[in-house]
């Protein structure tokens, strides 16, 4: 079981020994040397007619081999570069794979054209092959994505080009993140050097001057790179834009909601619904401020505790104790592979100097195993991490055995899985006894505070991410500009509930969502997710263990056809209508009023 106060290291052996060894060189360079062939075969099969239908089939099968083994390497490689940012090793062969990914999409190049120029029939004919037949959606969705690509020549020009354009600014700011130290003004006079990792630990301190410091300490130390920072983020949608041209692609979100798996039609249905009801997630804002002792929350202040009679933090031990006990109270299943996951030492949370920050979860279809990155603070939040993190591991788990084609569900539905069983823990702690009230208190507001996340911050930078890429389309977007769009999406989103000389003008640099090559517009799902899966958890208190079955096939079924559709079939759920949405939001009125109540209740000494 867990020990220790400071979190976990990992065991990454069942990968490979070590990023250097022998067993790690003969996989990455057999499975360059596979992409190779597969690239030429692929272009010397020609146009997709009965003759080429049973080669290319094959092509097809290996291929999705390749991909899996692909993707095993690539857990590796975020893995070892996440634990030691600094080291030239790890980082060395993350700017190797960077060049393995953009061979691998070379060599979707022929298969693409293949798929576009076929026929209705002979892709039909193809896709109803054995072997091929239970794929059909990802071939489908590849066959779309090949409608929006430029001429081979220009496809594999791109390709090679994105291991020193796109991915590497990518790579730049993850370094800039993974080395960046800055100075926290403790309230005692006294100065630490602080790893920006941990930045988001002293955000959730309850001193106010420390929370202070520390947005102020990080914004100091961003500002001193932010030519850099904003030269990394035009690089990153300058290069997406100029593509998208090139491609036929008229507007970014295009791109965004292919990746996603959903139509625009759902996702503004979403956000209809959201800008509606945002009153709510700010008065509980509101409501927060004041028992903070303050008029409106800084920026700083978004994610502070209550002043409540214990702030202690958790050991690690302690809190794997309390999700397993969590997960036990009403989904056995997850908690057992919850003690897996934790016993088999496939989670890094230890808390140390020379991490990236933020928390991710990485599985390999190779290896049927997945790996959970973190940083342990002994906050409740840190809990919801880990219980976040493990919901991702778990939907992996769910698909095991499955086919690669069949197991690539996009962020929406992913982060469906992960919010669920955040939401159990967080009522299994309510419904514990041995919660004390003021544990109640905390828990409640952390829950509020959610949806604030959710519904206010993810809104605000897909507001601001929206208004970036209009401006950078018609060239660079200056450092001073970037503070003013950052501003403005916080106006927008948080209204009056934050206090407007406390803002945070340099989110857009300190935040790693934003510059995530491979992935356009990485905000929108989690909201998606937050909001799917308060639908989900609503059946789920209706229905009791019985929806469990439905739900893992729900799971199942997220890389077989559009999340409208998944939905649909397995949960009974309408997502493209505003109405699904606000049901999933309006609840939070109830919370709020109990919230209120907590917090005016005898005992609590908090400001009414």
């Amino acid at each position: 079981m867990a020990t220790g106060d400071n979190g976990v290291s990992w065991d990454l052996t069942d990968y490979f020994p070590s990023i250097g060894s022998g067993e790690y060189r003969a996989f990455r360079d057999g499975l360059e040397e596979r992409i190779g062939v597969l690239s030429q075969a692929a272009s010397r099969l020609g146009p997709l007619s009965d003759a080429t239908a049973a080669p290319w089939a094959n092509l097809l099968l290996e291929a999705e081999e390749v991909l899996r083994d692909l993707i095993h390497l690539s857990s590796y490689v975020s893995c070892s570069t996440a634990e030691d940012a600094k080291s030239e090793a790890p980082r060395a062969e993350e700017a190797r794979f960077a060049r393995t990914g953009a061979a691998w999409e070379k060599s979707q190049v022929p298969f693409k054209a293949m798929l576009r120029g076929a026929s209705d029939d002979a892709f039909a004919k193809l896709v109803a092959r054995d072997g091929i037949a239970d794929a059909r959606y990802a071939v489908e969705r590849l066959r779309f994505d090949a409608t929006r690509t430029m001429a081979p020549d220009l496809e594999n020009l791109a390709a090679d080009l994105g291991v020193d354009g796109l991915d590497a600014w990518d790579r730049l700011w993850s370094a800039i993140a993974g080395n960046l130290e800055f100075d926290l003004q403790r309230p005692d006079g006294t100065t630490d050097r602080v790893p920006f990792a941990q930045k988001t630990t002293l955000l959730s301190d309850n001193d106010p001057a420390v929370r202070r410091a520390a947005l102020e300490g990080s914004n100091a130390a961003w500002e001193a790179v932010q030519d850099t920072a904003a030269a990394c983020l035009n690089g990153i949608a300058g290069s997406r834009l100029t593509l998208n041209r090139y491609r036929g692609i008229g507007d970014i979100l295009d791109v965004a909601m292919f990746q996603a798996g959903v139509s625009r039609e759902t996702v503004d249905a979403m956000w209809h619904a959201v800008t509606e009801l945002r009153d709510i997630p700010q008065s509980y804002l509101k409501a927060k401020a004041k028992a903070l002792g303050m008029e409106r929350l800084g920026f700083q202040d978004l994610t502070a505790p209550l002043p409540v009679e214990s702030g202690a933090r958790m050991p690690w031990s302690e809190g794997v104790e309390r999700l397993l006990a969590a997960f036990s109270a009403s989904y056995p299943a997850l908690a057992d592979f919850s003690r897996e996951m934790i016993d088999r030492r496939r989670i890094e949370s230890e808390k140390r100097g020379g991490k990236r920050p933020g928390g991710f979860c990485t599985s390999s279809h190779l290896a049927e195993q997945s790996r959970i990155f973190m940083t342990w603070g002994g906050t409740y939040g840190d809990l919801s991490t880990l219980a976040h993190e493990l919901g991702h591991a778990w939907h992996s788990r769910t698909m095991a055995g499955m086919r690669t084609l069949r197991r690539n569900y996009p962020m929406t539905l992913a982060e469906t899985a992960s919010t669920f069983a955040e939401d159990i823990l967080a009522r299994a702690v309510l419904a514990d006894p041995a919660t004390d009230e003021s544990a109640r208190r905390r828990l409640a507001d952390e829950m509020l505070q959610d949806a604030s996340v959710y519904l206010l911050n993810i809104h605000m930078r897909y507001v601001f991410e929206r208004a970036f890429y209009a401006e950078r389309a018609s060239g660079e977007v200056s450092v001073g500009r970037l503070k003013e769009l950052m501003l403005d999406a916080q106006r927008q989103c948080y209204g009056d509930a934050l206090d407007p000389a406390r803002t945070d003008p340099m989110f857009w640099a300190t935040k790693l969502h934003f510059y995530i090559a491979g992935v356009a517009f990485y905000n929108f799902p989690y909201t998606f997710g937050y909001l799917l899966s308060r639908g989900i958890s609503c059946i789920f208190r209706a229905e009791g263990a019985a929806f469990l079955p439905r739900y893992e096939e729900f799971l199942r079924q997220t890389a077989s056809a559009p999340a409208e559709d998944v939905a649909a079939s397995t949960l009974g759920i309408d997502l493209r209508t505003p109405e699904f949405w606000r049901d999933a939001i309006l609840p939070l009125q109830d919370d709020l009023a109990d919230y209120r109540r907590t917090l005016a209740a005898p005992g609590s000494k908090l400001p009414t």
